[in-house]
């Protein structure tokens, strides 16, 4: 069940970071509203986690799905630029989180 928590705990921080993108600086309040909620739930699924889970793989594991998946929507949802340079970089970020589950 810890797997599933860190996981999960990812896919909310990415739901934060694109609400903090909406949130135009905190200005705009249904934007500040959804990045405190999934930022909220995001630490709570981590620190669930890690209740099992070494800090040190949870975190390197949490925080590469952020990275990866605010890349990826960043230039498929925000239309920031594609390129096969970003593609193959957050596709290392994955093989990395993947490798740390895997020597864990």
């Amino acid at each position: 069940m810890s797997w599933f928590f860190l996981v999960f705990a990812g896919l909310m921080e990415v739901g934060g970071v694109i609400f903090l993108k909406v949130s135009d600086g905190f200005t705009n309040l249904k934007g500040t509203i959804g990045f405190v909620f999934f930022m909220g739930l995001s630490f709570l699924f981590l620190s669930l986690s890690l209740r099992e889970i070494p800090i040190s793989v949870g975190y390197g594991i949490w925080t590469g799905i952020g990275s990866a998946g605010s890349v990826l929507l960043g230039m498929f949802v925000f239309k920031e630029t594609k390129n096969m340079k970003k593609l193959v970089l957050v596709g290392g970020i994955i093989l990395c989180i993947v490798g740390l589950k895997f020597v864990s």
